[in-house]
């Protein structure tokens, strides 16, 4: 396999992966075309990163067609980290899926879900890795299609409401960023991301780019779910078969952040949006509204899955907030917290999944007295509830002293201070089912509770041991996050369009 095919097989792979399934029967079957594939994605994605970290961004124009003119998939230090994130994580949860998709699916359904599976692996791997700002809507409804139908293939009839209110948000999403992508080209005439940017240098700042901009803007913060957008997540994380909420919540709206990102700092410029608008000030606003509400209404919920929706929703609030600052320690905490919050948050909703398995319950009160039933499914769920209250030794913490130390560089006290605030509160909801688990008596449900098979056992017990690895060893996540934030913040200079494909600049 040559080196030079790589950014192609990144998306071409779990293409291919999803038509196979779509001809098996078998969900079994299924599972194994969905575990080779997946566990092919990673190395494809780390020997792009190291080629990045060596020769520096990695250009591949698609079908030989030169960029501008052609599709080009470009990797940097930013899409090679979310490439290696999504891929990765989808590797380590993809053991699980094979029994708790058993569980939760009928037999006749199973191999259409991983179809559905792998065609939204291959649309966010394809968001990610493109350089072209109209292939980025073709993979981003190819994720969200795929996404509304595995949302929908759980087996409460809910799940329906939820995947067709996702549906709505997200065509209306997608209908706005499309529409700023079209009045980029008509300003520009290109739909190359780095040809965009260097045409907007030369334009300068006028009232269309404003336009699209603010189209921009709403259509992707509808996809991430910042607050108050994010009416369509609680559900979806609620409804949807158990591996399915896992997967999402670990890199749909982690990849949203990043194409947010993308556009912020490397197709308009750093100025353009921070000091010609008032972007910085609307993002801090609403992360603000997002850590303290979304954590408040996580306290008064009943069923576990919506209260760790809510809580995405608050960590959303963490990663924008990163983004608003737009400094260097600021960004990187941005940054670092999609890496940081993806393993924790695949934690805790694969102990959740877990304890479905055996209980066909996720209702907080039915959790009394499973600290002592299946004390590593809980022990799993304590250490990554700890992470995401920022607990010192956890990988949360990592994300939050960031975003603090940045705040601190504007002056800003009282925003360490409501970091600080909406820390506590998560203290409360994680709390509430710690002290249920294992300081309450069992309830008859959880009679026959037990720790679930090892092949969902262990990616659950390998995610928790990254929390807390990453909360100690931060050369790989914060120190990367850290160069990839210096370079978004310092490349503003107008970069060379390559003109053959597999070149490296």
């Amino acid at each position: 396999m040559s080196s030079s095919q790589l950014p192609a097989l990144q998306v071409v792979l779990p293409l291919l992966g999803a038509v196979i399934c779509a001809f098996l029967r078998r969900g079994t079957l299924a599972w194994g075309v969905a575990l080779c594939v997946t566990w092919t994605m990673p190395v494809i994605a780390l020997s792009m990163l190291w080629q990045v970290l060596a020769t520096g961004p990695i250009s591949y124009a698609m079908g030989g067609w030169a960029p501008p003119w052609g599709i080009e998939y470009r990797v940097d230090m930013l899409s090679g980290f979310v490439l290696f994130l999504v891929s990765g994580v989808a590797a380590v949860i993809i053991p699980f899926a094979r029994k708790s998709i058993a569980t939760e699916i009928d037999s006749t359904r199973q191999a259409w879900f991983y179809t559905m599976y792998l065609l939204s692996l291959c649309g966010l791997l394809g968001i990610t890795i493109t350089g072209d700002a109209f292939n980025v809507f073709v993979f981003l409804e190819i994720s969200s299609l795929s996404t509304y139908v595995m949302i929908a293939l759980g087996r409460d009839r809910r799940a329906l409401l939820a995947a067709y209110q996702y549906l709505i948000v997200g065509t209306i999403g997608a209908t706005f960023y499309v529409l700023g992508v079209g009045i980029l080209y008509s300003l520009t005439g290109s739909l190359n991301m780095v040809d965009i940017s260097s045409r907007l240098g030369e334009l300068g700042f006028q009232p269309p780019v404003l336009a699209a901009v603010a189209f921009l803007f709403v259509g992707i913060s509808l996809k991430l779910a910042l607050f108050p957008l994010h009416s369509w997540l609680p559900g979806a994380y609620a409804y949807a078969p158990s591996f399915a909420t896992a997967f999402l919540a670990a890199s749909a709206t982690k990849v949203a952040v990043y194409l947010l990102v993308r556009y912020f700092f490397s197709v308009f410029s750093v100025s353009q949006i921070f000091e010609g608008l008032p972007v910085s000030e609307i993002l801090i606003v609403l992360s603000v509204a997002g850590m303290i509400g979304a954590s408040l209404v996580a306290v008064f919920q009943e069923d576990v899955k919506r209260m760790l929706a809510y809580s995405s929703v608050a960590q959303i609030g963490y990663m924008t907030l990163g983004i608003g600052l737009a400094n260097k320690q600021g960004l990187t905490g941005g940054i670092v917290h999609l890496f940081n919050h993806a393993i924790t948050k695949a934690a805790l909703f694969l102990a959740v999944g877990a304890i479905v398995y055996r209980m066909k319950t996720c209702k907080i009160d039915d959790f009394a007295g499973l600290g002592r039933r299946m004390p590593l499914t809980m022990g799993v769920f304590v250490l990554a509830g700890l992470s995401i209250i920022g607990t010192p030794g956890t990988a949360g913490f990592v994300s939050k002293w960031f975003l603090a130390v940045g705040a601190l560089e504007e002056g800003w006290w009282w925003l360490v201070a409501i970091v600080m605030v909406s820390s506590l509160i998560s203290v409360v909801y994680i709390g509430r089912v710690i002290e249920i688990a294992w300081f309450r008596e069992a309830k008859p449900i959880a009679d026959n509770a037990r720790e679930p098979p090892a092949s969902m056992l262990l990616p659950m017990l390998f995610l928790a041991g990254c929390v807390v690895y990453f909360g100690f060893a931060t050369s790989m996540s914060a120190g990367y996050a850290s160069k990839a934030a210096a370079h978004l913040l310092g490349a503003e200079q107008a970069i060379e369009v390559p003109a053959a494909a597999g070149t490296k600049q």
